[in-house]
């Protein structure tokens, strides 16, 4: 099997670590990673807690397939209950420490109390030990890599950890790995920070456990590997130009989401682009993008290596912030750009080095800026409080307030807290483009009928990546249907959400689901472990992971009326684009997918769904 069969329990309050045996019945039904994860985290914990108290519990998982020679094998997910939401919390990460994990011996790690001080956690193999982070804490991601792997004198360390952002509670901190790769999502951070848990650094030597037939899963991963070469997306388009290759796209189609969702086009799209991130600057001939670069085991290659100008305002005597490093993803580029009326390529760059430093969610932070700056043009806002004039489009102003909120100083305190809390304390709850308390992503939800489904009902709040209905909407794939249709999209909605479930559990990258699917993904994990999962069996198992993260979110206190958008995306039709005059039918669509979902009225799993999944 490729599971590793054990994981680790590290109660912090009393400074003890401990092996268990993994539970191999949970494993055969969630599979591992982000399923297995939850199932241990659900079982383990009130849905009450308050997500920064001792009692939370924070879990690092990995899945059957990660370390594996299967493509994105590196994935891990971090799975707690949110401080930004209230919700689930469940963030996913690639790079190389998830597979480091797994080379360790190592399936997950359990986190339990608080440390009466800062602590980091050291695994090597079978050796693991709770280490003084004295040094460490105040520290950025960046500096506390550096001095871990002095400390141990082995650049080979894979080290997961948070900067000042986690320390100082800011909601949407993220916990990060390799420098520049994130669990970014849903303050998974500032739980860490809570924890007093500065790091986890990990050596692993002993490989990942036998696979159970070598030859059939070496055939069957190569097969797959041939696919994604040969998909334009995934051979092509990711390698080339990343996820910044939907910019211009999205952008076109009337999807792109604008000065804080006012409107779905930006004019200057094209000026933060992946064509952009490619041409020569008239500053210095050079352009911000150096190369591409993978995660482990990855063979397409989306993410990207920059470099900025060292001329620009942001860097200029900022040598620290002059070489070439994790570069802006479409996400981020979105966030802290279209979001705010940002066409500054180079500012963009230069914040999305602080959100990799310090572990921050560009999402999150970028929507949040965004609501600022419309409170600001309302007048809600002054110069005085904000401490600088702060229009849509000021990149000296996201600069400042983006420094602030790492600093912890001024306004950056309000804006740390998330949009929805920084909107209703100043009379304006609307302007959160949120849902459950989880800021948008970057495609709109009057425009791409799906995606707005996706986001109300997504069990971790606001969030593309639980099911990802772009594909179909804009590329095409598996099957083109009409963006600003409502028919069939909560059928839609829910398969993408209980595929990516699947791929999820097993450890692989969800990009690899435009060119895959259930049936690829099949094969790869009975030739792997000792189950003989089936596409239908997959398809169950997501289905179950679902409905236990929705479980869990009811008994925390969630009801149908958090299924829903801002007024904004019901009310103010989109002005131009393919998506010109719509709104989103979220809530017309909402009763047809509590059917094909299979539970009551009210948003609940009834008993024979519940019976059908093993719940």
């Amino acid at each position: 099997m490729s599971w590793a069969g054990k994981l680790l329990r590290v109660n912090l309050t009393t400074g003890t670590v401990k092996s268990e045996p993994l539970n191999m019945e949970w494993a055969r039904q969630y599979i591992g990673s982000r399923g297995l994860g939850t199932k241990y985290y659900t079982s383990e914990i009130d849905p009450k807690i308050d997500p920064l108290a001792p009692e939370n519990k924070l879990i690092w998982a990995t899945g059957p397939l990660t370390g594996t020679m299967a493509s994105t094998g590196g994935r891990y997910t971090v799975i707690t209950k949110g401080p930004l939401t209230g919700a689930i919390a469940c963030s996913n990460s690639g790079g190389y420490w998830g597979a480091e994990l797994k080379f360790a011996g190592w399936d997950m790690i359990i986190f339990e109390g608080k440390s009466p001080k800062p602590v980091w956690l050291y695994i090597q193999d079978d050796k693991v030990e709770l280490r003084d982070a004295a040094e460490l804490w105040g520290k950025s991601v960046w500096d506390t890599e550096a001095i871990i792997k002095k400390e141990l004198q082995d650049p080979q360390v894979r080290i997961s950890s948070i900067g000042r952002t986690g320390e100082n509670g800011v909601l949407f901190a993220a916990i990060m790995n390799d420098l520049h790769r994130a669990a970014g999502r849903s303050g998974v951070g500032a739980v860490m920070g809570s924890k007093n848990l500065k790091a986890i650094a990990v050596r692993g030597t002993l490989g990942v456990g036998n696979v159970r037939d070598p030859k059939a899963f070496m055939k069957e991963t190569m097969e797959r590997k041939k696919i994604l070469a040969e998909n334009p997306v995934t051979g092509e388009g990711l390698p080339t130009h990343g996820t910044q290759v939907l910019m211009n796209v999205i952008n076109e189609v009337g999807a792109l989401p604008t000065r804080n969702h006012r409107d779905v086009q930006f004019e200057q799209a094209d000026a933060i682009s992946a064509e952009a991130m490619r041409r020569p600057r008239a500053t210095d001939g050079k352009a911000q993008l150096v190369t591409n670069q993978a995660c482990f085991g990855c063979t397409i290659a989306c993410g990207r290596i920059s470099k900025q100008d060292p001329n620009h305002f942001t860097v200029k005597d900022k040598p620290r912030y002059q070489h070439a490093t994790g570069g802006l993803e479409y996400e981020a580029a979105w966030a802290l750009g279209a979001a705010n009326g940002v066409g500054d390529l180079e500012a963009l760059q230069y914040v999305n080095q602080l959100c990799n430093e310090e572990g921050m969610d560009p999402i999150s932070l970028g929507a949040t800026l965004g609501a600022a700056f419309e409170l600001y043009e309302m007048g809600v806002l002054t110069k005085e409080q904000l401490g600088i004039e702060a229009p849509f489009g000021s990149a000296k102003a996201l600069v400042q307030l983006v420094e602030d909120t790492i600093a912890g100083q001024g306004f950056g305190k309000e804006i740390g807290q998330g949009s929805k809390r920084l909107t209703a304390k100043y009379g304006h709850p609307e302007l959160s483009m949120s849902a459950k308390g989880q800021e948008f992503p970057a495609y709109d939800g009057r425009a791409l009928q799906g995606i707005g489904l996706a986001y109300a009902t997504s069990n971790r709040g606001g969030c593309h990546l639980r099911g990802y209905t772009v594909a179909s909407e804009v590329m095409g794939i598996p099957v083109k249907t009409d963006p600003t249709a409502t028919e069939g999209k909560p059928e839609l909605v829910k398969a993408f959400q209980d595929a990516t479930a699947a791929f999820d559990s097993a450890g692989l990258c969800v990009f690899t689901t435009f060119a895959w699917s259930l049936p690829d993904l099949a094969p790869q994990l009975q030739a792997a472990c000792d189950e003989a999962y089936t596409v239908e069996e997959l398809s169950l198992i997501g289905e179950r992971i679902w409905n236990m993260e929705r479980e869990f979110n009811n008994a925390a206190g969630f009801t149908k009326a958090d299924d829903t958008l801002p007024p904004r995306l019901k009310t103010e039709a989109a002005k131009v684009g393919g998506s010109k005059g719509q709104v989103s039918q979220v809530d017309a669509m909402m009763p047809k997918y509590y059917e094909v979902r299979g539970w009551d009225s009210e948003g609940r799993p009834t008993a024979e769904t519940k019976a059908r999944l093993g719940l």
